[in-house]
């Protein structure tokens, strides 16, 4: 099969089209036919070589983790679906790529709704995996005002749309130009950066019960002033958390039913008109590199996708 792939670390120059052993699912998986891919920023730091992840690569190396796309082959043991179906979802993250490829092999899944582009259903997976379990871990729900530093991006913006959705009340943090974006969202925008707390305060005018800090830009110890315990606060994307006293979110994803928990709900609030995918660009596969370059640029506003149409069969 044709893939997007990278045969040494570099910059996005370095990516191309190749040609790929196609893979089969196991028990458990599903194999699609895949429409669209999702440019993440962990597949960024595995081609440039800048990660520790990178020594663990076997090159060359198909990038992407989210898939969307039409199911060819099913797996041992899978129930509920079919050759045929249209669906949306990630490869284990622990396998660090795959998706950018002509057939991807999924380790969780959901049935794409119709009101999702395949853009968008493409760019949804580890996204709205991410961003339940978060809130999960945070029992962010009905009534609870929920600080999100960093909700303009690929995740943040998943997670005030699901927060929302809980019926929580959410307040954002992101740069003054995206601030437009985050209340088309349903949360309520501030600026990020030294200060914080009491912008926070100003504009809440009462407690902070939860914070989620999707930034990883050093605020931990803001939102615990915040909200008042290290407990009400959960971070995505700051190893320093243990240091804080505050809990990591980094938890493996695979599996169906659990993988299904946050893609099914995401899919039926979409086609309640309650949910979307931003997404930033959309780029055929041979401009890879382009892709690649447009996601490591600001503002983050956004998924960048590939389409893999382009790819067909060699």
């Amino acid at each position: 099969m044709f893939a997007v792939q990278f045969e040494r670390f570099g910059p996005p120059g370095v990516l191309a089209v190749g040609t790929a052993p196609e893979p089969r699912p196991g028990p458990g998986q599903v194999r699609i036919a895949a429409r669209t891919a999702a440019v993440s920023p962990v597949d960024l730091g595995l081609r440039s070589g800048g990660t520790a992840m990178s020594r663990n690569l076997a090159l060359p190396h198909i990038p992407g983790v989210d898939a969307a796309g039409v199911i060819d082959e099913v797996g041992a043991g899978v129930t509920g679906c079919t050759v045929g179906d249209e669906v949306f979802g990630a490869v284990d993250v622990a396998r660090l790529g795959g998706a950018s490829a002509r057939f991807v092999v999924l380790d969780f899944w959901a049935a794409k709704p119709k009101s999702l582009s395949w853009a968008e259903a493409g760019a949804a997976g580890t996204s709205v995996e991410t961003a339940t379990r978060a809130l999960d871990l945070l029992d962010a729900g009905h009534r609870a005002t929920l600080l999100v530093d960093g909700a303009a991006g690929g995740v943040g913006s998943i997670v005030v749309q699901l927060a929302v959705a809980r019926g929580a009340r959410v307040i954002g943090t992101a740069r003054p130009e995206s601030h437009r974006f985050l209340e088309d969202l349903g949360a309520e925008p501030v600026d990020y950066g030294p200060g914080l707390p009491a912008r926070v305060r100003a504009l809440a005018t009462g407690p902070v019960d939860r914070a989620l800090d999707v930034a990883g830009a050093g605020s931990l110890a803001e939102l615990i002033d915040l909200t008042g315990a290290t407990d009400r606060v959960v971070t995505l994307a700051d190893f320093g958390a243990a240091g804080h006293g505050v809990r990591l979110s980094t938890g493996r994803l695979g599996g169906q039913p659990d993988g299904v928990h946050g893609l099914a709900t995401a899919a039926a609030l979409a086609d309640q008109g309650r949910f979307r995918v931003p997404v930033r660009e959309i780029y055929p596969a041979s401009q890879a590199a382009e892709a690649h370059e447009t996601a490591a640029k600001p503002p983050r506003r956004g998924k960048v996708v590939l389409d893999l149409r382009d790819l067909g069969r060699p």
